[in-house]
């Protein structure tokens, strides 16, 4: 084993039937170093961690925890031996149905030793001290089933890190995360990298690897095909190994609208907040962006039919526009690419065909019986268009990569003709291939509808938005055509400053 490694993979192999997923896997991961990896989707990063974690038994090779052997025969042996997960599936990390003391201190209350009594005051007592700990401020009472996609990863990363763990693996653990909540995460691993522990970090966020990487493995057909760990690390050698070509920086061409579809005057989403004006156009597509917290997911939400704005009159095709419901937005051609694909867009029981016809059933039926043959018909083309990775439409949609269920996901809503198509961080969790593949599809697709992106990344929305809007306290802040971008103005209204500006 390398000098300072403490755990060492050595020509992991596992095969799904014919599918060779992972095919001689061999890394170290130091004590005190933050490793990298990056990996397209169904490169093999899941079922290397979890084989790491003990969810999956490797069919050839091996592991080593220091000097003795590892081959954990469950999750909950890896995490006494001191290997810790944190999945990309938030749900995988928490239990819902629980609050958030409870899930604090799950490990522990299983792991045995504790006598057979469920006792409430040492569960608070235990949890307030790892709330402590790990800079967690959240209301250990609160059930976690009512808590925002970012505090639940919170907990669960706190749950996580509670095992003083001698290897930390954390998948892609700021997708849902503020800038502040990211901060407190990063201040956790760097006193994690501190104590010793070797960390496995696979992340797709350029932000996050350049500011937290020791050194960067890529991952590419279930093959490492590249290391890199001299000073400067170099980030684009990198990327172009993961995907074995060089993807380029690409650019885009900024369009202009052909005619308005969407109109809104005098809109306000939230108590308190300023009113604001929106206009929407064919053929364009428009990012709004700002940090988690400012109202995006809400103004997606007041678009789509979830919530009722407070003020403020919307229009459509010059028509009043005032859905009550989602089903009422869907109805007027308005669609949404939900931000918590787990919980809102996809059916794991169902398989790709079911889960992209599913809401326009009546399209693909006759006299009340739908015609699986068109539905699979449809699914097979939009699999094409986005370049789904499955062996047909007939798959279950839990045997797919996040990448290619979110891809599903957008499929979904690509299926039908819209006047406007709306999609909340449509790129969370997706990697640099895959978001290339859906931004593409989403600019060629948009010369019938208005496209609206949420993003919190700046890279996505400049890769992807002829205009970019930012959002700040649940308004409009400022605007922006991508073409000679003024990045310092742009970055100043991200920060609020356009606000205060016209206060």
């Amino acid at each position: 084993m390398g000098q300072g490694a403490i755990f060492r993979i050595a020509g992991l192999g596992k095969s799904f039937g014919p599918n060779e997923v992972l095919r001689g896997v061999t890394l170290e991961l130091r004590a005190g170093e933050v490793t990298v990896l990056m990996g397209a989707n169904g490169a093999g990063k899941s079922t290397l961690v979890k084989i790491v974690s003990g969810v999956y038994r490797a069919q050839r090779g091996e592991m080593f925890l220091g000097e003795a052997p590892f081959a954990p025969a469950s999750p909950a042996e890896a995490m006494r031996a001191g290997v810790v997960t944190v999945h990309q599936n938030i749900n995988d990390g928490v239990v819902a149905a629980l609050d958030v003391a409870t899930n604090l201190v799950l490990d522990r209350l299983s792991g045995g030793g504790r006598g057979i009594f469920f006792n409430p005051r040492r569960i608070r007592r235990e949890a307030r001290e790892v709330a402590r700990r790990m800079g967690l401020g959240i209301d250990l009472m609160a059930d976690v089933t009512g808590l925002s996609l970012a505090d639940r990863q919170m907990v669960a990363i706190a749950r996580a890190m509670a095992h003083e763990p001698k290897v930390m693996i954390l998948d892609e653990p700021t997708s849902s995360l503020s800038s502040s909540e990211a901060d407190r995460l990063f201040a956790l691993v760097e006193r994690l990298r501190e104590r010793g522990v070797a960390i496995l970090y696979i992340s797709h966020r350029m932000s996050d690897i350049r500011r937290i990487a020791d050194r960067i493995v890529s991952l590419r057909d279930g093959r490492i095909v590249g290391v890199f760990e001299e000073k400067p690390l170099d980030y684009e050698g990198a990327v172009n190994a993961m995907l074995g070509q060089n993807l380029g920086a690409g650019g885009i061409e900024s369009r202009e609208a052909t005619a308005p579809v969407f109109t809104a005057d005098g809109l306000r989403i939230a108590e308190g907040a300023r009113p604001f004006s929106l206009s929407l156009g064919i053929g364009e597509v428009v990012a709004i962006t700002g940090l988690v917290g400012v109202g995006k997911t809400r103004l997606a939400e007041t678009l789509f039919g979830v919530h009722p704005p407070l003020a403020g009159a919307m229009r459509i095709d010059g028509r009043p526009y005032a859905p009550s419901s989602p089903a009422a937005a869907i109805r007027r051609g308005v669609f949404l690419v939900a931000k918590d694909r787990a919980r809102t867009g996809i059916v794991p029981d169902f398989n790709i065909y079911e889960n992209i016809s599913l809401p326009f059933l009546p399209h693909f039926s006759h006299l009340g019986v739908a015609s699986r043959r068109a539905e699979r018909a449809a699914a097979r083309a939009r699999i094409a268009d986005l370049k789904i990775v499955c062996r047909s439409e007939r798959d279950d949609l839990a045997t797919l990569s996040g990448g290619n269920q979110q891809k599903v996901t957008v499929a979904r809503w690509l299926s039908q003709p819209s006047r406007m198509l709306i999609l909340d961080e449509p790129f969370q969790g997706v990697d640099i291939a895959a978001r290339h593949d859906i931004a593409a599809k989403l600019r060629e697709s948009a010369g019938q509808r208005a496209t609206l992106l949420f993003l919190t990344e700046l890279d996505e929305a400049l890769e992807t938005a002829d205009r970019i809007l930012v959002m700040s306290e649940h308004t409009i802040v400022g605007e922006h055509r991508n073409r000679n971008l003024d990045m310092d103005r742009l970055l100043a209204d991200v920060a609020g400053r356009g606000l205060q500006g016209a206060a």
